[in-house]
């Protein structure tokens, strides 16, 4: 999965189980900060990648990428999330305690953290 994508399901499903609003979500494995803004509200997601500058977008669980132009499934349930991403074609998972997020990265195999 492409980091962006991988960035901004982490930011979407942090901010959805902690309530935290942030205007970014920092990237520990290429340190730095991806900025995203946009809103969710309830299961509508419309958020900007300034980073890609790209729209990720939806309803939940029916998200898409426009960087890579790819539909995500993105499925939460309590601090646990996981889904599909159809531009890898593979799946991802993940979990969120409190500021910090991990996503598993099938494709890779290997777990990404990431923090709000």
């Amino acid at each position: 999965m492409s980091p962006g994508t991988r960035a901004c399901i982490a930011y979407v499903a942090g901010r959805i189980i902690t309530g935290t609003a942030r205007s970014y979500v920092y990237d520990h494995a290429e340190s730095k900060h991806v900025n995203v803004g946009g809103t969710i509200n309830g299961n509508r997601i419309g958020l900007y990648d300034y980073e890609r500058g790209c729209n990720f977008h939806g309803a939940l669980p029916h998200l898409r990428d426009d960087g890579t132009g790819a539909g995500v499934l993105l499925q939460i349930d309590g601090n646990r999330f996981s889904g599909h991403d159809h531009g890898s074609g593979h799946e991802f998972s993940g979990s969120v305690d409190g500021p910090s997020i991990s996503v598993y990265d099938h494709v890779v195999a290997r777990h990404f953290a990431y923090s709000l």
